[in-house]
């Protein structure tokens, strides 16, 4: 691409297919290609010095950075309007990591309580075991964010539209709370899967890192398994040197390096860095360069995917709530939503495409719809390309007590749909026979 049309200008539609990548210069390949190499020559030994002592950025060894997945991460970079991004082999390596970096033992997080089941146990169960407490607060209400505040918090972690709950936070109102918390400023880190930065951008409402599982709609066809982190470099580390030594203390990995002060002529990049040079490069949870390629594929036609996501989710959710064998529908869009104007608010372009609704008969309807289905696929994912169905109650969800189900919004009657971008109308067709097939 020309200097003069510089990526950082362009519209979002466009970032999707040009961000982070130039026809490659050796053989002028228009399409990202996969560098399956574990790793990479030096040009000579003090080239191999600098790259090791982190005065030159390259390539090294495909567990630090690959070329593919370099393309990935900054494309995500540009879509979210994020300074930098890094890649990881799950969406859960990428909460993990984004976490760990910021809270070690004997400290405490606090998090939403409205979140993903694989992350409520990594909450409850993992980081208990690691000697982290995770305080919880309800999204409605982010004042009670300075009550739980002691001088071993570490950071505020939300998602950006509940999975499976379906509540809209107030984004604004967290970002405060987090930013203007006792003991100093807390960073806030959002999982923003379900939106895409096609439907929202967390750093406009002062969200500080996102986090992805690309396993989802950004890779949108079930076809890899993949996670990101964004850094907006707006989190300002070197504000509160004495709390996050992590960035402003010397390293002992990299010869006493502070990476606060060794990095900031290349901008705020010090945790990205960090978890690159130590979390990524201790525990290897990389990203592969042929799942970052599926990956950029896929966002490829983001903006064309979310749009039609979103139409077919409101038109399934109407025709749901009107259904005489559903008690209730849980979307976004809907005006009967709790939280619909603030999603009008927060998310003009769409509220997503994944909804739950309740059927009559409860927990054994819910079964027999779910078996009935014939179209829609019973898989424990959401994103794909076509329209999912599961039971959480007895599946994502089981490991938790009805207490902790009831509060992350799961009901035995609760089914959760991912809408799909197949023809609406074979979607409704197939959900009508279904819902007949758990009546009977």
């Amino acid at each position: 691409m020309s200097d003069s049309n510089p990526q950082g200008a362009l519209r979002p539609a466009t970032l999707a297919l040009h961000a982070g990548h130039s026809p490659d210069s050796a053989t002028n390949s228009r399409a990202v290609p996969i560098y399956a190499t574990t790793s990479f020559t030096f040009n000579d030994t003090d080239h191999a010095a600098s790259l090791f002592g982190l005065t030159e950025f390259g390539n090294i060894y495909s567990r630090l950075m690959n070329p593919t997945v370099d393309v990935l991460e900054k494309r995500l970079a540009a879509l979210e309007g994020g300074l930098t991004g890094l890649c990881f082999a799950s969406g859960q390596a990428a909460i993990t990591a984004a976490v760990l970096t910021l809270a070690h033992s004997g400290q405490n997080i606090i998090s939403s309580t409205s979140l993903y089941g694989g992350t409520w146990t990594l909450f409850t169960q993992t980081l208990k075991q690691m000697g982290i407490e995770v305080r919880f607060f309800d999204p409605d209400h982010p004042e009670q964010i300075h009550t739980l505040v002691d001088e071993n918090t570490r950071l505020v972690y939300m998602e950006s539209i509940g999975n499976p709950k379906n509540d809209v936070p107030d984004f604004k109102a967290i970002a405060e709370a987090a930013h203007t918390a006792p003991h100093g400023s807390l960073p806030l880190l959002c999982d923003n899967t379900t939106m895409t930065p096609m439907l929202l951008k967390p750093f406009e409402h002062g969200v500080d890192i996102v986090i992805y599982s690309t396993t989802k709609f950004l890779g949108g066809h079930g076809v890899h398994i993949g996670g990101a982190i964004v850094d907006s470099g707006n989190f300002k580390w070197a504000d509160q040197p004495k709390k996050w030594p992590e960035f402003c203390a010397p390293s002992p990995s990299y010869h006493g390096a502070v990476f606060e002060e060794h990095l900031r002529p290349m901008g705020n990049i010090a945790y990205l860095l960090h978890i690159r040079t130590h979390w990524l490069r201790d525990t290897g949870a990389a990203m592969s360069p042929f799942a970052a390629f599926l990956t950029i594929l896929g966002i490829e036609t983001l903006h064309l995917r979310m749009p039609r996501h979103c139409e077919n989710a409101l038109a399934i959710a109407k025709f749901l709530e009107s259904h005489e064998s559903v008690e209730w529908v849980n979307y976004p869009g809907l005006a009967s939503h709790k939280d619909y104007e603030r999603g009008q608010s927060y998310l003009p372009h769409g509220q997503g495409a994944i909804m739950g609704f309740g059927i009559k008969g409860g927990m054994e309807a819910g079964k027999k719809f779910i078996n009935a289905c014939k179209l829609c696929s019973h898989l424990a994912n959401i994103g794909d390309a076509k329209t999912l169905v599961i039971h959480p109650a007895s599946t994502t969800h089981q490991q938790l007590s009805a207490e902790e189900q009831a509060r992350a919004g799961v009901r035995p009657e609760y089914v959760r749909v991912s809408v799909g971008i197949e023809d609406v109308a074979d979607i409704i067709d197939d959900l009508k026979q279904a819902l007949a097939a758990a009546k009977a």
